[in-house]
C-alpha cells in the first residue's frame, strides 16, 4: 500500500464497487447522494469492507451516518489512510 493514499486511487475503487451493486456508471460522481443511486445500508457496509480489504480504513457504523455521498467516502477514506 502506498505511503499517500489519494482520492485518485480511491475513487475508481469505489465507482467499480458501486457498478457491482449495479449502478449504472453514468449516474455516478463525487456529489451524488447514496440515497439517489439507492444505495442502502447493507451496501454501505459492503462498501466500508472493500475501503477496509484495500486501504486498511476501517469505517464503523456511526462513521457511516455521517457519509452521504461517493464524495464524502472518498474524502473520509483518503483522510484516515
Amino acid at each position: 500500500m502506498p505511503a499517500t493514499t489519494t482520492p485518485d486511487q480511491v475513487e475508481p475503487v469505489l465507482t467499480e464497487a458501486l457498478i457491482g451493486f449495479g449502478t449504472p456508471a453514468e449516474a455516478i460522481n463525487p456529489d451524488v447522494t447514496f440515497e439517489a443511486l439507492d444505495i442502502d445500508s447493507l451496501d454501505l457496509v459492503e462498501l466500508a469492507q472493500i475501503v477496509d480489504e484495500r486501504f486498511g480504513v476501517e469505517l464503523k457504523t456511526n462513521d457511516l451516518k455521517d457519509i452521504h455521498t461517493l464524495g464524502d467516502l472518498v474524502a473520509t477514506v483518503v483522510s484516515r489512510a
